[in-house]
């Protein structure tokens, strides 16, 4: 994408970069050759029936998936080896949870921890992993809260709030740790249909003030509005790839066709 067609200024290395990714599970090859950019400050959309790898690719850009072969680079750095010569060799846990920091993920189900508060989720790991003082932490968490529209939920627990405020709070959580980029896998997906607009809202806040974000998605009407880019993956493949309008209205390849002509 161009910064004329997008809007925004996306030029400059990539964020993210695959190169002939692959991922198998047992003899099951999930990922086939995946070859993508994504720019700083890119909303990246990826979407496709479930089980095209739109998740597992998802997973081993912060390297929760092991890739079997290729190159994945985050803002320049191999995911989780290191290359000498010709060879790579694969990072300590330690490491690897370090450069893991840099990278805010969002899952479909929320993942929080139910014995703490709301304010407790966001403030813990720049606590633990970042060793923020709890002072600074608490007024850090207290600015995002309000940011995704929870302030007066600080107080709650999990078990007290909705799919979608938990899911907010899922994203402050992400949030805290100042991340260079965010992923997004299915975020909308587990949650009734009334609760996903003030999901949607908060991801589209984040978009404006220029995050980087890959989103896995079925919401089209979200990729279409504030995507910059969008892949269709099937079987483990990039099938087409355009400018999110461009591949909603007009998709060039069959497949896509087909696709599209059942989530519309």
């Amino acid at each position: 994408m161009t910064e004329k067609e997008t809007g925004k200024d996306i030029s400059g290395a990539p964020m993210v970069k695959s190169e002939g990714v692959h991922k198998s599970f047992g003899a099951v090859e999930v990922l086939k050759g995946i070859d993508l950019e994504v720019r700083p400050g890119e909303v990246f959309c990826l979407i496709g029936p479930s089980g095209s790898g739109k998740s597992t690719f998802l997973r081993c850009i912060n390297h929760l998936e092991k890739i079997n072969a290729g190159r994945l680079y985050v803002d320049g750095e191999l995911v989780g080896y290191r290359q000498k010569g010709d060879k790579l060799y694969e990072l300590k846990d330690s490491e690897v949870a370090l450069k893991r920091r840099d990278i805010g993920m969002v899952f479909q189900r929320f993942n929080l921890f139910p014995h703490m508060t709301a304010l407790e989720n966001v403030m813990e790991a720049p606590v633990q992993v970042k060793s923020i003082s709890r002072t600074q932490a608490r007024a850090r968490a207290e600015q995002l809260l309000e940011r995704v529209g929870l302030a007066d939920k600080a107080a709650n627990y999990p078990s007290q709030l909705s799919g979608g405020q938990q899911q907010r709070v899922a994203i402050a959580r992400a949030l805290a740790m100042d991340p260079k980029l965010m992923l997004f896998d299915e975020p909308t997906s587990a949650l009734d249909p009334e609760l996903v607009g003030d999901v949607l809202d908060v991801m589209r806040d984040l978009a404006e003030s220029g995050m980087t974000m890959i989103v896995v998605t079925h919401e089209m009407g979200f990729a279409r509005e504030v995507g910059d880019s969008l892949v269709f993956m099937d079987g483990g493949v990039v099938v087409e790839s355009g400018h999110p309008r461009d591949v909603l209205t007009n998709p060039q390849h069959e497949r896509t066709q087909s696709f599209l002509s059942k989530v519309l």
